[in-house]
């Protein structure tokens, strides 16, 4: 038993040194078992991994830790490693996923399934919109563009993400990450903007002109998350890369592993991701609010003739959520005994929200063939 001083979350603070002659040894038929026995229980919140030490890849000094070629068996007082490969090896301790194998597959594939579906109509709203741009110079629509494009980076990355991940090609991994992430990002900015304009045309009396106002919008909406991704980068490259994703059976006897390219370091995620993402929520959640308000304070106003319209209004509404991302915020119920629910609600609503914004740029576009001789007083200028 070697001493492991490169981390606080190695098992007991020790690692299993096995070698032949200084050789290098993989591929085994029959796995090399190791036991490691537990001094004390494990906290629900804990699940153990085996690892090894790869020297071939980093050296010594770097301390990193691979996972391939090792199974994990938990059991009430020890802890089984089956590995076909002889190194250091060492059980790392991660915090748990907050659901089992099973629905985590399941959450997958409606995420995929609705990602896909997704695609599909955002690249059909963006032909839609280069075939007749001639007719229309609405900034809203152009807004919604932008968002659309976002998405469709944010779904091409996402997609293939496992798959990548399982190459264990670090180069294409960190890529698809350093994207993947970007798009993320872009993609909560340009919601943020959407905030921003439903503001200025509710909330603003008379007529705006702000120079170049699509231009501007656009240096935000994605320069400002290539700022981000260019310091992340150029502080540690290392942070994109692979990203383990810990289940358990629902017996918490045998552990799995899925795999992404993404943010491996949790405290850059939520820095980078999270906190944006929250300030863009209760920004989008309060313009929300105001446009409820205001909707509802016009239809008080109305003979009960015009209530017919109700439902119109509804659809709108539920329009402009889908604009702001709102349902994104169902990431903060994930816990407890909504746990479940949530996820399911968030994969759903989330991954096709591509589709959502198909249907309300159509309806925008029919909205506005009908009405081409009206003008909107409150409507921005470039």
């Amino acid at each position: 038993m070697y001493k492991a001083n490169f981390t606080a979350n190695i098992l007991h603070n020790q690692a299993v040194g096995v070698s032949v002659s200084n050789t290098t040894v993989s591929g085994l038929k029959n796995p090399i078992n190791i036991t490691i026995f537990l001094e004390e229980s494990l906290k629900a919140n804990q699940i153990p991994k085996c690892v090894f030490l790869d020297f071939t890849a980093t050296g010594r000094s770097n301390n990193h830790w691979k996972d391939y070629g090792c199974k994990t068996v938990k059991h009430e007082d020890y802890i089984n490693c089956s590995c076909d490969h002889l190194t250091y090896f060492a059980v790392l301790l991660q915090v748990s996923a907050s659901v089992s194998q099973y629905h985590l597959k399941i959450l997958t594939i409606i995420s995929k399934v609705g990602s896909g579906i997704s695609l599909v109509f955002l690249i059909v709203t963006i032909i839609l919109y280069i075939v007749g741009r001639r007719t229309t110079n609405d900034n809203s629509l152009k807004i919604h563009i932008n968002l659309a494009t976002a998405l469709i980076l944010l779904n091409v990355h996402f997609l293939p993400s496992e798959e990548v991940a399982a190459l264990r090609n670090d180069s294409l991994c960190r890529y698809v990450a350093i994207l993947l992430h970007y798009s993320l990002l872009c993609t909560f900015t340009w919601m943020a903007i959407e905030g921003f304009h439903l503001y200025i045309l509710l909330c603003k009396v008379f007529s705006i002109y702000i120079r170049k106002y699509i231009l501007k919008l656009c240096l935000v909406g994605w320069g400002f998350p290539a700022v981000v991704v260019i310091l992340v980068v150029c502080a540690d490259k290392d942070v994109y890369g692979l990203r383990e994703i810990p289940t358990s059976e629902d017996n918490g006897t045998s552990i799995f592993m899925i795999m992404r390219c993404y943010i491996n370091n949790i405290t850059v995620n939520y820095v980078t991701s999270l906190c944006l993402f929250v300030l863009v929520f209760l920004f989008n959640l309060i313009m929300l609010s105001i446009t409820v308000s205001k909707i509802m304070s016009m239809r008080s106003r109305k003979t009960p003739g015009e209530n017919r319209k109700a439902f119109k209004d509804i659809c709108g509404i539920l329009g402009i959520t889908c604009l702001l991302g709102t349902s994104w915020g169902l990431v903060f119920l994930s816990f407890g005994p909504v746990n479940l629910p949530s996820l399911y609600l968030f994969s759903i609503l989330n991954s096709l929200q591509g589709f959502f914004i198909f249907l309300w740029y159509f309806s925008s576009k029919q909205r506005a063939g009908a009405n081409t001789t009206s003008s909107d007083t409150h409507s921005t200028k470039t």
